[in-house]
């Protein structure tokens, strides 16, 4: 894997240096900075690092929250640094969809793993994440088709076959997908039902 753009998040200057330097010369390179929460997500937002390096306990939002809404936004990879490995830190930081977990003082060494790791795991869980919004979006599309074919076939006595059909028909004709003709379907004879169940109601 070639070098890791990262950003730093660390209440203490010192302890932030350190981990600046070391990550400089594990071959990976520093976009940005921060000593507290907020200031680090936005900066994250605003840069787009491959990773962040982040200290759990700063001031205002913590490393966990802060790694979580990188995560769920797809922003970044995160890992965390703690002085304190305690069990409810562990667990928060799984939940929070962390891949990369540090108790300081570190090694430099286990820091370029973690990153490296967390950044591949990140990838693959964003991917995941797509397939998942396309398989969504497919089954979507699927169910307003479905529902325009059954119009078609109520209002001008169609067979499923021959509903379908027009409807790959009009969207070779306008050059549109059929998602967006099933829609423009399902507007129009609904519409036009609307008067028939008003009537139905009023008697």
């Amino acid at each position: 894997m070639n070098s890791v753009r990262v950003l730093v998040a660390e209440d203490e200057y010192l302890v932030r240096e350190e981990i600046k330097a070391s990550l400089s010369e594990l071959g990976h390179i520093v976009v940005g900075e921060a000593s507290d929460g907020e200031t680090a997500l936005n900066l994250a937002k605003s840069i787009k690092p491959d990773a962040a390096v982040l200290d759990i306990k700063m001031p205002g939002r913590d490393g966990i929250e802060v790694a979580r809404e990188l995560v769920k936004d797809g922003i970044c990879a995160a890992v965390l640094l703690t002085a304190y490995a305690l069990p409810e830190f562990v667990q928060r930081a799984t939940e929070a969809g962390v891949f990369g977990f540090l108790t300081k003082p570190f090694d430099p060494k286990a820091l370029d793993a973690a990153l490296k790791i967390a950044v591949a795991r990140f990838h693959e869980f964003r991917n995941l994440q797509e397939e998942i919004s396309e398989l969504e979006e497919e089954l979507a599309t699927r169910k307003l088709i479905e529902r325009a074919k059954g119009l078609l076939m109520k209002h001008y006595n169609l067979s499923e076959e021959e509903a379908y059909r027009l409807l790959q028909k009009r969207s070779m004709e306008t050059r549109k997908p059929m998602k967006e003709v099933a829609e423009a379907v399902l507007m129009a004879l609904e519409f036009l039902e609307e008067p028939k169940e008003r009537a139905k109601k009023k008697r």
